[in-house]
């Protein structure tokens, strides 16, 4: 029996040679490169055992039910903030995600990001630019400071969080974290501080490194408020997702020098708001902001590696359930009002 597998928003090209090698014969493809539901024909969701959304297209109500034979959604990457995980559970269909890929690419940039903050080859390669003669000088990096020694202080301590403390460990650094859904015990292993509030872990910390995930709690959790609890002069990255941070409140603190520097691989808005203060201040490269200020087209996860990785591991994913009836890396679990398909 043919089993049909429908990419909605399919991001690569070519003829997706590394699915068809995982799939086997008896499966057979539907691929679409849409960012809209409407822009996919009603037969093919309704012709789809299995449906594969990258990041482009919002999985909702009406994807949901226009899917009358899909027994699975499979997210080709981490995030599912974009999928109705009640609508799709309320009609039995598990939704999972590939949490397994693109790990040690995103810990690397935040480290990335680190360092080029902390010893200036970033700033100093923009102002030897500009004038490679008068700005000969080792003052022009304005984030520059010791690694060793400083804080390392990690919000949400997943996979990716515990990869970018490790690194972060090797540099000589403390590591604290923030993460309230965690067991006890999980920081006893490495010897890393355990902090009970996210307001202890920004007080205390020189560099910030954001690995949460996208929820109602974590959307906007740093705020203006929050950013006035940061211990003066620290470093924030977030290579997370971008509406947990608002720019507003980050445009303030590295204006006010509360912040000594921000790397983001993400934004709230995707490509980037030209309205937005922080946005147009960089690009102009304001004097207070440059060197201080650097921004990434949310890249954090890719490598060839990594994408390879991802897309067999998607694919792993779909027919280790729907030819096999193994459950993986389920998201929706608690939303799962009937049986499953």
């Amino acid at each position: 029996m043919t089993i049909r597998i429908l990419f909605t928003d399919l991001i690569y090209d070519g003829d997706l040679e590394p699915e068809r090698k995982a799939a086997g014969a008896e499966f057979e493809f539907d691929v679409h490169r849409a960012d809209r539901v409407e822009d996919i024909p009603a037969s093919a969701w309704a012709a789809a055992d299995g449906i594969v959304v990258y990041h482009l297209m919002a999985l909702d109500e009406r994807a949901a039910s226009l899917a009358q034979k899909a027994r699975v959604v499979v997210r080709a990457g981490v995030g599912f903030d974009h999928v109705d995980l009640k609508a799709w559970g309320s009609r039995g269909i598990p939704v999972c995600n590939t949490p397994d890929y693109g790990t040690t690419e995103v810990a690397d940039t935040a480290m990335a990001y680190m360092l080029a903050f902390a010893r200036g080859v970033a700033a100093y390669d923009d102002v030897l630019r500009q004038e490679p003669v008068a700005n000969w000088d080792y003052r022009r990096a304005p984030a520059m400071r010791r690694l060793r020694g400083a804080i390392f202080g990690v919000v949400g301590f997943g996979r990716i969080g515990t990869a970018a403390a490790l690194r972060a460990k090797a540099f000589g650094m403390e590591v604290a974290f923030f993460d309230p859904y965690q067991p006890n015990g999980v920081e006893l292993p490495h010897n890393f501080r355990r902090c009970q509030s996210l307001y202890e872990l920004l007080g205390t910390s020189d560099v910030i490194s954001v690995h949460t995930p996208l929820t109602p709690e974590t959307r906007g959790m740093i705020d203006e408020a929050a950013v006035a609890a940061i211990k003066p002069g620290a470093i924030l990255i977030n290579t997370a997702r971008g509406p947990i941070c608002k720019l507003d409140a980050l445009y303030d603190g590295l204006k006010s020098n509360r912040l000594a520097a921000v790397g983001l691989d993400v934004l709230p808005k995707e490509p980037a708001d030209t309205g937005e203060r922080l946005i147009q201040a960089w690009q102009k490269q304001e004097a207070w902001i440059r060197g201080r200020f650097m921004v990434a087209p949310h890249a954090a996860f890719y490598s060839p590696d990594a994408s390879t990785d991802m897309r067999i591991k998607s694919m792993q994913t779909a027919i280790r359930y729907l030819r096999d009836g193994v459950l993986q890396n389920c998201v929706n679990s608690a939303q799962l009002s009937m049986p499953m398909r």
